[in-house]
């Protein structure tokens, strides 16, 4: 009666423990399965747009570039100020009878336009339009990049938990072998070497599944850190491996992609900048005008006046052939870096292809290679059965079964992650085909 006590016992503590762990699960946002939606890849890259700091960061350049191109405007624009000035006199170097302590007061708009100045206005224009279309190609850089990390994360979980499936799969194959084993010992037709060897291939398979488990969670993790949100389930239409065009038709299309065009807009950034060094060996013609509402109580002042000034720049130093050295280094540097961008881009699509070209293939061998372990393995069990075979033919197919299927979901999945990396390696709009079925 005590032994049965004490097992009730235990019996409501687990059953209470149970409980309690449903209620603060359903209660807990964070731990509730159902409070999590299912994203599809298309879901989890809008999301990643919205988290990154990247894409934000080069928003912000965008609008900074704007600003410049207004800056640049005003100086074609007339400058309009008001000023007014209070002068007092000290006359007491003079006789008593001269001493005067009336103020003089002046009160004018300034109207300043400048006529020329070495064309750095419309050089500073252009460069700032130039600027902010380098600043948009940077940005939708960025965003290209960002999907192919959203890309690697989502596919690396999915092969994650596709391989957890395989693992257990292959759990539940040896758990039966096992089984079957023990029940041939009782009736003399196994030997216990047998039921150990297979006990120890499941006890393998159990601790490929915790480190499958681990490799789960840091996957989900970093899919959640892009996306700035838990990950829960997440939705995948699979379709056929991508059909690639030739190589040539990639390469060439390196020259539109978004980073080259940033870079070739900043060359030409730099070649204004020569100008606008340049304009300081030219004159500066301005007209002011000034327009008077208060006279000076001493002087009878005119209503308006005009003046126009011409600044003939002789001898400065040496400021301005410095500037135009530096200006005309800072064109150089940036065709070097156009050159090396564009030399890059197109060695990377070439990897790019290489390596997605030589991954279709392998996948391709890799699922004939299943085909053929899931027919050995029936094709053993069944000689078993007939007592044709021995045990350990039986576990190398097992084990060649589940290497099998793990090396397809790696070469399946890492084709998919390549695809995406050419598309954005062209610099195409990869984003259009994420609701493609791949």
């Amino acid at each position: 009666m005590v032994k049965d006590r004490k097992k009730r016992h235990r019996d409501m503590k687990k059953m209470f423990l149970c409980v309690s762990a449903v209620l603060v699960m359903s209660c807990c946002p964070v731990f509730a399965e159902d409070k999590v939606p299912a994203y599809t890849l298309s879901d989890c890259y809008e999301l990643a747009l919205k988290q990154s700091e990247t894409v934000a960061i080069n928003a912000q350049l965008i609008k900074e570039a704007e600003a410049h191109f207004v800056q640049s405007l005003g100086l074609l624009l007339p400058h309009v100020s008001f000023t007014s000035t209070n002068t007092r006199k000290d006359y007491q170097h003079l006789d008593e009878d001269s001493f005067s302590e009336t103020p003089s007061r002046e009160d004018k708009f300034v109207f300043k336009q400048t006529l020329f100045s070495g064309f750095k206005e419309f050089a500073g224009m252009s460069g700032s339009g130039m600027e902010r279309d380098q600043r948009i190609n940077e940005k939708k850089r960025a965003e290209q990049l960002l999907l192919t990390d959203v890309c690697d994360a989502f596919y690396l979980l999915v092969e994650q938990r596709e391989n957890l499936a395989a693992l257990d799969r292959a759990r539940s194959a040896l758990r039966d072998r096992v089984k079957e084993l023990e029940e041939r010992e009782k009736l003399g037709r196994s030997r216990h070497s047998e039921v150990v060897s297979a006990k120890a291939q499941l006890y393998s398979r159990e601790a490929d599944i915790e480190l499958a488990s681990s490799q789960e969670a840091v996957a989900r993790e970093l899919l959640a850190f892009l996306i700035g949100r838990p990950v829960g389930e997440i939705t995948y239409a699979r379709g056929a491996l991508p059909v690639i065009d030739t190589e040539d038709s990639y390469v060439a299309k390196a020259e539109s992609r978004p980073d080259v065009q940033a870079d070739r807009q900043a060359w030409e950034v730099e070649k204004k900048k020569v100008v606008l060094a340049r304009s300081g060996f030219f004159p500066t013609l301005s007209l002011e005008s000034s327009y008077y509402t208060k006279h000076s109580a001493v002087l009878a002042d005119p209503e308006w006046s005009a003046s126009l000034k011409l600044d003939v720049p002789i001898f400065n130093g040496t400021e301005t052939l410095g500037a135009v050295q530096a200006a005309m280094a800072g064109r150089r540097k940036s065709e070097l870096e156009l050159r090396k961008t564009t030399r890059l881009a197109a060695r990377e699509i070439r990897d790019t292809y290489a390596q997605l070209k030589a991954y279709i293939a392998r996948t391709e061998a890799l699922k004939k290679a299943l085909d053929a372990a899931e027919m050995n393995y029936e094709l053993q069990k069944k000689d078993y059965s007939l007592n044709l075979v021995n045990n350990l033919e039986v576990l190398q197919a097992i084990e060649t079964l589940q290497q099998a299927q793990r090396n397809h979901i790696s070469a399946m999945y890492e084709t998919r992650r390549l695809y995406w990396h050419l598309l954005v390696a062209t610099g195409e709009n990869a984003a259009e085909k994420l609701h493609e079925p791949f």
